[in-house]
């Protein structure tokens, strides 16, 4: 009996716990939904990104400028080139001789920056002869907004310009609500008109035809879900957007939707709102947009890729046709303003180039600044303005990428899907310490590892220049300095007993040289005489030098170390070779130059720390060996590559040619390039042959063929005559060759008549001719020895 009422009750037992599972579920969905949207929502629509920008373009008289590079900037910048009428902000005009540029006002560091229009004069040589305003007057200089490097907005990668509803203009608007939902204002957050409407066409016609989403809908899909369709889905989404109607206005709603919605890619960020998508299409503030780009816009919105008029013009322009047709249906276009939209072309900017590949370099900064301000940084859309040059940063990527193709092309064993051979490119300004470059691999979607600053590996020789500094600096005892340049080294068999063993040091060839300066040594990057003037000035010495140098990457006082047998990143070896370009000065590497919020208060600013380790002279020593080791040594190939100017240069091999090294640098840049793979197999290719071509593209395409200012012969540093065969002071009868020294240290003793007269006899002998012959081939056949 008791079975039996319990069965008869068991329908309305289960319904009621039905209902009671639905109520909760109900009341619970709804509870998480009301707090998300508090959480986006309520954060206001405007706030904007973190964006990081490359530092400033600076334009002077005087300065060498070509017409297509400075195309390209503004192109990047969001410029639109116009060829009639006025040049408004946001616009250019690039003549034969005179350049017009609507300049727009910006923020850098604390300081604004107005806008306005500029005029650019030409000079036969390609060179700024002027600058001038829109009142005539003349100008020092002028800047170019910063490049923007990317976008940093709650972990995502948005690239979004927030503009506040009373700044869209009203035909924007009215487009927008034309061709997405007309009767926004009249529902509360579902359209059933539509939604039935929907259904009974998609019913007709088998297939999903039409779409009933409102654009509450969408904005509650772009903040909170996900693309995938699915039943569930959509019921969240109506829930959220009946939430969000209840929560919030429709004019409140309506600005976080043309601040959200996606209408495009910009290379690796999507354009999101309205604001930026003006700028990224036309060239222009949103305020500025006509009718006919305002529909244009409103149709982008259904599909960013069908409608991009980048990719597909007729489609887009279809789609524009469409919105417009809409508004003059809808009431909100005038048959004439209808008809003179549809006839009026699409005055799009010039297709934008994809922004230089700079996600190392971003990846690192955004590293420094959550470390230094934690991640809330990135939550209050600060404006952080980097060390970073676009205009280098693009050189330096294109010369990774050419550098390694013409590596593979001339050895296609090298070449790997899976794991292929990588480089590493890091520029910066030796004065300052700032990175103007870096390239931290060969494709950052592949690998997000940073070569250029987290790689360590053998630099080799390129670790010689470190010794040499270590053997002509001035001990710190105050004592004269032991070696010079023209000190003689012996390149014979050498054996040092160490505790793991018999370390023998052979040069790249196997052969040896007998007696030679160290000048010779380090042009001709011999490994022997090099090991045995390491052990002279000690190993330990060679480790302060480094320290000095600002390499922090572990070393060992072993006797190895002369040939750079530990290893250290690029970033610190650039950054040795530096002090010398500095004349002795150690800077700080800086990233980031200021950080400023939205009021305009600085967070961040940063002080260049510059200090002098080393004498001017003694740096300048190094120097000119270096620039002997690219006329004579081992840098030959940089002439070669038709690079002219004036620079100091150093390549460098490991054993088994698993690491290619070349590094330079002139009295502006200092750049270290480094080629390997990441497993340490074989380039099977010398820094000369691997590296340096990479370095050689980058210094052309950054400096021009001849290159930048000479180098500057310090006051304490002397030229003296001397004889290449003894390394003594040339004396009367002596042939003699010049060489530098620090002021004082040149030695004392004159090479003997005798020595001359001997050269003499041995040269006018058929036996000493052909021993000069054959030195002379020898010596080309090891130009490119490392």
């Amino acid at each position: 009996m008791r079975f039996s009422n319990w069965k008869r009750r068991q329908p309305r037992t289960v319904v009621a716990l039905g209902a009671i599972v639905v109520v909760i579920g109900g009341a619970t969905t709804s509870i998480t939904v009301d707090a998300l949207v508090r959480a986006n929502l309520d954060r206001s629509p405007l706030d904007a990104p973190t964006r990081l920008y490359a530092r400033p373009v600076v334009l002077q008289p005087g300065m060498e400028l070509d017409r297509a590079v400075l195309g390209s900037q503004l192109d990047r910048l969001g410029y639109r080139e116009t060829r009639r009428g006025a040049v408004r902000a946001g616009e250019y005009r690039l003549g034969s001789w005179t350049w017009t540029i609507g300049r727009r006002g910006f923020r850098h560091y604390d300081q604004v920056y107005s806008g306005g229009l500029t005029t650019i004069r030409r000079s036969w040589g390609g060179r700024i002869s002027s600058l001038r305003d829109e009142d005539g007057r003349s100008l020092s200089y002028v800047l170019l907004e910063p490049e923007l490097l990317r976008s940093v907005h709650a972990d995502s990668r948005e690239d979004r310009v927030p503009v506040p509803l009373t700044d869209v203009p009203p035909h924007l608007l009215d487009a927008v609500l034309a061709i997405e939902d007309h009767r926004f204002y009249d529902h509360s957050g579902l359209d059933l008109t539509r939604i039935v409407g929907a259904t009974v066409a998609n019913l007709q016609a088998r297939r999903v035809k039409e779409g009933a989403s409102t654009l509450t809908q969408q904005l509650a899909k772009n903040l909170f879900l996900s693309s995938r369709r699915s039943a569930v889905r959509k019921l969240r989404e109506a829930l959220m957007a009946l939430v969000l109607e209840w929560r919030h206005d429709k004019d409140r709603i309506l600005e976080a939707y043309l601040n959200q919605v996606y209408l495009g890619q910009d290379g690796s960020l999507g354009i999101h709102g309205v604001g930026r998508a003006a700028q990224f299409f036309f060239g222009k503030d949103v305020t500025a947009l006509n009718v006919s780009e305002a529909a244009l816009l409103a149709g982008i919105i259904r599909g960013p890729s069908l409608y991009s008029p980048f990719r597909h013009l007729e489609s887009a322009t279809r789609r524009r046709d469409l919105v417009l047709r809409l508004m003059l249906e809808q009431g909100s276009l005038s048959e004439r303003d209808y008809r003179a939209a549809v006839e009026r072309g699409l005055e799009l900017r010039q297709e934008p180039e994809r922004s230089p590949s700079a996600r190392y370099f971003t990846d690192l900064v955004t590293a420094q600044l959550e470390a230094a301000h934690g991640p809330a940084l990135f939550e209050r859309g600060v404006a952080v303005f980097t060390s970073l040059d676009a205009q280098l940063q693009q050189i330096a990527a294109d010369a990774v990428r050419r550098g390694l193709a013409r590596l593979e092309a001339r050895h296609p064993r090298l070449v790997s899907d899976s794991a292929p051979v990588q480089a590493a490119l890091v520029a910066l300004d030796p004065r300052t310490g700032e990175i103007l470059a870096l390239v931290g691999g060969r494709d950052y979607a592949a690998s997000q590892f940073n070569r250029a600053v987290h790689g360590r590996r053998q630099p080799g020789s390129a670790f010689k220049p470190i010794v040499a500094l270590t053997a002509v600096a001035r001990p710190e005892d105050g004592d004269e300095a032991t070696f010079t340049l023209a000190s003689m080294l012996d390149d014979t068999p050498l054996s040092v007993e160490t505790p793991v063993g018999q370390w023998k040091p052979v040069n790249y060839d196997g052969r040896y040289r007998g007696r030679l300066t160290l000048r010779e040594a380090l042009e001709r990057s011999l490994n022997v005489p090099f090991a045995r003037l390491g052990l002279a000035v000690g190993p330990e010495r060679i480790v302060r030098t480094a320290r000095s140098l600002g390499i922090e990457s572990r070393l060992r006082p072993y006797p190895s170390i002369a040939l750079g047998a530990f290893e250290l990143t690029p970033l610190e070896l650039t950054r040795a070779y530096g002090v010398f370009a500095a004349e002795g000065h150690l800077a700080n590497s800086l990233t980031t130059l200021s950080v400023i919020d939205r009021t305009g208060e600085v967070l961040h600013q940063a002080d260049i720390e510059r200090h002098r380790v080393f004498d001017s002279g003694e740096a300048y020593l190094v120097t000119s060996a270096l620039r002997g080791a690219v006329e004579r040594g081992t840098g030959q190939g940089l002439r070669a590559m038709g690079f002219d100017g004036p620079v100091a240069a150093k390549s460098g091999t490991t054993n088994d040619f698993r690491d290619a090294w070349f590094v330079g640098y002139t009295t502006e840049l200092a750049v270290g390039v480094w080629v390997g793979f990441d497993d340490s197999r074989s380039v099977g290719s010398s820094g000369a042959t691997a590296a340096l071509p990479i370095f050689a593209h980058f210094m052309a395409d950054a400096l021009g063929e001849d290159g930048g200012d000479e180098f500057t012969m310090p006051s304490g540093v002397e030229v003296v005559e001397v004889d290449r065969e003894t390394g003594l002071v040339a004396g009367p009868g002596c042939r003699g060759e010049r060489e530098v020294f620090l002021r004082g240290t040149a030695p004392e003793e004159s090479c003997s008549p005798y020595w001359s007269a001997r050269r003499s006899r041995s040269r006018s002998s058929v036996l000493g001719e052909l021993r000069r012959l054959w030195d002379e081939l020898r010596h080309r056949l090891e130009r490119h020895e490392d």
